[in-house]
């Protein structure tokens, strides 16, 4: 796992802003702390910071082909290539010699071999960028999910590219400006692809490829879910479905750097964990190592909410016994949560406001002790995705809306389970109709809408549920996916995501609704392929969303800088906030509001931190 950035530019010669790209690099240290490189032509410049993960001495970049005394490719890459073995015995044979033991070179000679389609033959999760100098081209790659993230910005005479927003901010020629159309997506909750919130920034949506020439951008798409007939039964369906994750987390388990799971207790970290662990203990290297999140006190005073009907704890530590894995919990405070150095952090981490406040803040001190004793962990993340875990994938009235069916049940329970109204609560009325915050969603539903493909035949109940599933898969799991990215790496970790591997993915997409739901209960299929890796207990299990803290003096935290904030005439978001909103937030109790109160703060902080100019 790396951070990559680079500069095309063909009316200027690069060699002489080799400071702008070193500039544009350093943003991003955070993702790559192990070693830094660029290098520079006359109208290519690639930076590279690296996450030293595979062949550690090997894997310098930006990495190069030469033939003949000439540079005929070059490549600063983010990710993994789980696959890179299979391809390397398969170029090897071809005639192809390499250097190295690295991912990295594998991807170069299969461009070199294939040419464009090459992309085609790799499993795994990647963001890319190569230059060819005999054709002065670049190709920005992006895997098929988007699990790692690659953002750009068209110029005059070529473009800019980088891992995160902030490697493009450095440019000189960057504005952080915002418009209508980006506020509402990022209030929106509705995660376009393609869109970056910041006026003129784009990112490359998942499964596509952008070719850059002289001539300008184009942009082309290499996957995309297709509706097929599913001709398994049953049996044969939770069969093919444990194969797949055997395979999968065999592939995910290779690193040459200490290797940990993230394990929550729940049924998707759960089937991870125990399926590494089984596969170390089989190869002689258990045990896995496993860490869980907590908050104190949290388990002995648990109270069950509308979302989270038992604590982790107990849950974790009943799957780390019976897998035997080196486990950990790591226990986070409220002044530890309410940390401004470490809001801070989330924040620059992500370079947006999301309103997840805790949430993310203890993701990033998660992660930032696993940090201390592992380089890579796998995670559970996208399994309700795939599998169909979320609560509203069972809610009548959410599967009817004529929306996306995790904004109707929000609007009901909220994120936490106790408050309601949306990220967008505490917003001025004005403003939210300045930018047709609701006719913003509306559109963006029935632009997924259009994209889902379908099967002749579908009874209603099948067709509606593949157009819910395809929604996540497209729209839903990129809020995660790259929650999961930017926080992990800025603190240097690489998380993989084994439910996210594209042929899993298909496979269970076109899997009709009745067999995924067919013992009544969310994910039916993931619990049949793993229940024998899994106590009874865990496999049982009602879900359980990523955890909250119930301390009652953190919401009382969150109103307190609410209040600072309408009593600060300075505060950039002032403007932005409906003062009576707010003010029945500042006076409730318990945990209401809550969510509304994190974006309200984040929004302030962010307009502070980057400078944003809104151009409403």
């Amino acid at each position: 796992m790396c951070g990559i950035t680079g500069w095309i530019s063909y009316d200027r010669d690069l060699t002489a802003e080799r400071e702008v790209l070193e500039a544009m690099n350093r943003t991003m240290s955070c993702r790559g702390p192990d070693a830094e490189g660029v290098w520079v032509d006359r109208h290519a410049a690639l930076g590279h910071r690296r996450l030293a993960v595979i062949d550690v001495e090997g894997g310098r970049q930006p990495m190069a082909v030469e033939r003949d005394g000439r540079t005929v490719l070059v490549t600063t890459y983010s990710g993994e290539i789980y696959n890179y073995r299979e391809l390397r015995s398969e170029l090897t044979a071809r005639g192809h010699a390499f250097r190295t033991s690295s991912d990295t070179e594998v991807a170069l000679h299969a461009y070199l071999e294939w040419g464009e389609d090459f992309v085609r033959r790799l499993n795994g999760m990647y963001a890319f960028a190569l230059w060819d100098p005999r054709e002065q081209e670049l190709l920005l790659v992006r895997d098929r999910l988007g699990i790692k993230p690659l953002y750009y910005w068209p110029t005059a005479d070529g473009v800019l590219f980088g891992s995160e927003p902030k490697a493009l901010l450095a440019h000189p020629g960057v504005r952080p400006v915002v418009d209508g159309e980006g506020l509402a997506e990022l209030l929106g909750f509705v995660k376009t692809p393609g869109h970056a919130v910041y006026r003129g920034m784009h990112e490359v949506r998942p499964g596509h490829v952008v070719r850059v020439r002289r001539g300008g951008l184009t942009e082309r798409r290499y996957w995309a879910l297709e509706a097929r007939e599913h001709t398994d039964d049953q049996e044969t369906t939770v069969r093919r479905v444990r194969e797949l994750l055997d395979d999968i987390v065999e592939r995910q388990l290779i690193a040459d750097v200490p290797l940990c799971t993230l394990l929550s207790g729940g049924l998707d970290s759960s089937a991870i964990t125990a399926l590494a662990a089984r596969r170390l203990a089989g190869a002689g290297n258990g045990p896995v190592r496993s860490f869980s999140v907590d908050f104190a006190g949290q388990t002995e005073n648990f109270t069950a909410d509308a979302l989270r009907p038992t604590p982790d704890g107990p849950y974790a530590h009943a799957l780390a016994e019976h897998a035997r894995s080196d486990h950990q919990d790591i226990v986070l405070d409220t002044a530890t949560l309410m940390d401004p150095a470490h809001r801070a952090a989330v924040l620059t981490s992500r370079d947006l406001p999301f309103g997840l406040g805790e949430g993310d803040t203890s993701l990033y001190l998660l992660f930032q002790e696993i940090r201390k004793r592992s380089t890579v962990a796998l995670s559970g993340e996208s399994a309700d995705e795939v599998f169909g875990g979320y609560r509203w994938f069972h809610d009548e009235d959410a599967v009817r809306a004529d929306t996306f069916p995790w904004l109707h049940s929000f609007r009901n329970t909220g994120f936490t389970g106790t408050d309601t109204g949306g990220l967008e609560g505490l917003m001025s009325r004005d403003l939210l109709a300045k930018i047709d915050l609701e006719g913003y969603r509306d559109a963006r539903y029935r632009q997924a809408l259009a994209e889902v493909p379908h099967l002749e035949g579908e009874s209603a109940t099948e067709r509606r549920m593949r157009e819910i599933c395809h929604m996540h898969l497209t729209r839903f799991v990129q809020v995660l996916l790259d929650r999961k990215d930017r926080i992990s790496m800025a603190v240097g970790l690489e998380v993989r995501v084994p439910f996210c591997d594209h042929r899993l993915v298909e496979y269970v997409f076109n899997t009709p609704w009745s067999l995924k739901t067919f013992d009544g209960r969310e994910k039916s299929l993931l619990r049949a392929a793993t229940r024998d890796v899994l106590p009874d207990v865990v496999a049982d299990r009602v879900k359980s969303p990523y955890p909250s803290t119930q301390d009652t003096r953190y919401a009382d935290a969150l109103r307190g800088q609410v209040r600072n904030l309408l009593a600060d005439p300075d505060a950039p978001a002032r403007p932005l906030v409906d003062e009576e909103a707010a003010g029945r937030a500042v006076r409730s109790t318990g945990h209401e509001s809550r969510q509304a109160m994190e974006m309200a703060l984040g929004v302030d902080s962010w307009l502070r931190r980057y400078g944003v100019e809104l151009a409403l």
